[in-house]
């Protein structure tokens, strides 16, 4: 009877911990590891909807809501969602997403985007459900 009270706590354990444990982004972790501070969606919801010096943001491409298909602004190409919540590929590969960060900080910022930066824009998006 004991071993089974036992088993049944640490399944209670578990089962409350799992769903924290799995939300985790490795990705973001690494970006606040960086800082030691915290990003926060306000902060990347401004950086998504901000128009840099090319008359861009992250919004002319991927729409008013990282949840809808978007489309290039000079090629018309389609852009699958940027939201983890309606695509599961999105943040889960880090060169990719330092790749990307790369390149559309500097199309749409006409800069490199700093860490900061990438954990808020992170935040924001993966907020987004």
């Amino acid at each position: 009877m004991k071993f089974a009270f036992k088993t049944a706590a640490a399944l209670a354990t578990l089962a409350i911990a799992l769903p924290f444990a799995a939300s985790a982004n490795p990705i973001l972790d690494g970006y606040k590891a960086e800082i030691k501070g915290t990003f926060t969606v306000a902060a990347g919801e401004k950086l998504y909807k901000t128009v840099g010096p090319n008359q861009l943001a992250c919004a002319s491409c991927h729409t008013d809501s990282p949840k809808n298909t978007g489309k290039h602004a000079k090629t018309n190409k389609t852009i699958d969602p940027l939201a983890p919540s309606v695509n599961a590929k999105r943040f889960t590969d880090a060169a990719t997403v330092e790749k990307w960060f790369k390149r559309n900080c500097n199309d749409a910022l006409g800069r490199a985007c700093t860490t900061q930066e990438k954990g808020d824009f992170m935040t924001y998006v993966l907020s987004v459900k």
